[in-house]
């Protein structure tokens, strides 16, 4: 059994709106034009009247423009035996969040893969707690209305022993209460019975042999 930590980078993007342009008006003049007498009889001089402008320049309307923000977060399991594995879990505003799963180095056939309270990987498996569960609900499968949040199912080894999946999940966002940022995701030797066998106490309380955890320490957002 072997554990691994995931060093995840964070960076934030962030759109900034000019601030408006203020309208500048120049008024038209209504200062009456002065007669000037000239020197000679009978004729007098007036100013030619100079071209008033009246200038108005305002902003065109700047409309607000949404911005998808995406976030993500990749863990790398790294550890001394033959199971290896990188796992890319990522979010788009509060949309469900997609987990894409590459594992080697497994025996072929489903293992169990789940989400876990802890990030604590200092005593194994048991450290990680149990399956993430807020809500306080039964084990179940990841289509079931009833289940834990951290129930993610199984994850299938081929012949060579490489285990690759996508799951889209609406009870693990990258941030918020719930998120899985600072929790640990388990692959465990056996298959999940999701809820539905002999299996259910050891999935949900990770007493059964877990073959690698990955912590979660932080979410990148785009």
């Amino acid at each position: 059994m072997e554990a691994a930590l995931a060093a995840i980078a964070a960076h934030t993007v962030a759109l900034a709106s000019p601030p408006p342009f203020q309208p500048l008006l120049f008024p038209l003049s209504t200062t009456p034009i002065p007669t000037l007498q000239s020197a000679f009889r009978d004729a007098s001089l007036k100013p030619v009247r100079p071209y008033s402008l009246s200038l108005s320049l305002s902003a065109a309307p700047n409309p607000l423009t949404a911005i998808a923000v995406t976030k993500k977060a990749v863990a790398v399991l790294k550890g001394n035996s033959s199971v290896q594995g990188t796992i890319t879990l990522t979010q788009k505003d509060n949309g469900p969040t997609t987990v894409n799963v590459r594992v080697t180095g497994l025996a072929p056939g489903p293992h169990g893969f789940h989400l876990h309270e802890y990030g604590d990987t200092t005593n194994g498996c048991i450290s990680t707690g149990a399956h993430f569960n807020p809500n306080n609900m039964k084990h179940g499968a990841p289509e079931d209305r009833v289940r834990h949040a951290g129930d993610l199912g199984n994850i299938v080894a081929n012949a060579d022993g490489v285990a690759e999946a996508t799951i889209v999940d609406n009870q693990i966002p990258l941030s918020g209460p719930n998120a899985v940022i600072g929790r640990a995701l388990v692959v465990h030797e056996l298959e999940d019975d999701l809820g539905k066998g002999k299996w259910f106490k050891y999935f949900t309380f990770c007493q059964s042999s877990c073959l690698c955890h990955m912590w979660l320490p932080e979410a990148n957002q785009c």
